[in-house]
């Protein structure tokens, strides 16, 4: 694929978690503390706020969005306002971050501890299902910071970012959504995988935000293309728009330091891909 690189949307803060449906992206603004939509166009529309970051995003069934609260350890739904969802505080503690939801509205949230500029590359993480009936558990523990995750293979299989463990970690989902079989999917030396994306060949779009690039990664680990984003972070990603190939690409300048402080400036720009969505 070219690398021809379009800005779509600038000033935000940090742009997270992106995701395409019924012809918008939606997105969380984390430090802005609010969840987001874009159109093609680059029209952006708050949908809510939030007196914390908000995290990973996701739908129910009938439509309705859920986004995890970073801090307060809650998954909130979004109809007329803002409700809770589920309580993790009781199996998770520390920060929760990414999140994908199954097509029966099972939601899979990485919890990842205690965030902080110094809190380390510590195999502390988990990841914590919270079924279609509301139950709430942990599914696997011992992660290195579980960050953005994906469904494969029609929604058999989570993949999982394991972010300072640079690799890309896979689980088989059981028929009572269940994770099963735990084994790595790619290993990323020398990467930091952040967000995540599948195409429909089952190759995966990673934002390695250290390395200040995305890349899209086979399975075993091969790197067929590779997006740079100098001086700026490459946050996470998303395949959308009118035929699935429009790649959107979340970017914040910033570092480690600035982040923690709140000091950031993150936009979406675009990119044509070879492989479309699923």
């Amino acid at each position: 694929m070219g690398t021809s690189v379009t800005p779509l949307v600038d000033g935000l803060a940090f742009p997270e978690a992106p995701r395409w449906r019924d012809g918008r992206l939606w997105f969380s603004d984390m430090i802005g503390k609010r969840v987001c939509t874009a159109t093609t166009d680059g029209a952006v529309d708050t949908v809510a706020t939030f007196d914390e970051m908000p995290g990973g995003l996701g739908f129910l069934p009938d439509g309705t969005p859920l986004v995890v609260g970073m801090d307060s350890g809650r998954l909130y739904a979004l109809n007329s306002d803002v409700r809770i969802h589920a309580e993790l505080r009781g199996v998770a503690g520390g920060h929760l971050d990414d999140m994908v939801v199954a097509a029966d509205g099972t939601a899979y949230i990485g919890a990842v501890g205690e965030m902080s500029p110094d809190s380390g590359n510590t195999a502390q993480g988990t990841i914590v299902r919270v079924g279609a009936d509301g139950a709430v558990g942990v599914e696997a523990d011992g992660l290195a910071f579980p960050n953005g995750m994906v469904l494969a293979e029609d929604g058999r299989v989570l993949l999982v970012n394991e972010t300072f463990a640079e690799r890309i970690t896979a689980f088989d989902i059981g028929a009572d959504g269940a994770l099963s079989d735990r084994r790595v999917w790619a290993e990323l030396p020398g990467m930091h995988p952040d967000g995540l994306a599948i195409d429909a060949d089952g190759a995966v779009w990673v934002g390695c935000y250290a390395e200040e690039k995305f890349v899209r990664v086979t399975a075993g680990g091969g790197i067929t293309d590779t997006i740079p984003t100098p001086g700026r972070w490459a946050v996470a990603v998303e395949l959308g728009g009118d035929d699935g190939r429009t790649l959107f690409l979340l970017t914040a300048r910033t570092d480690i330091e600035r982040f923690f402080r709140g000091d950031s400036h993150g936009r979406i720009d675009t990119a044509c891909a070879d492989v479309p969505r699923p």
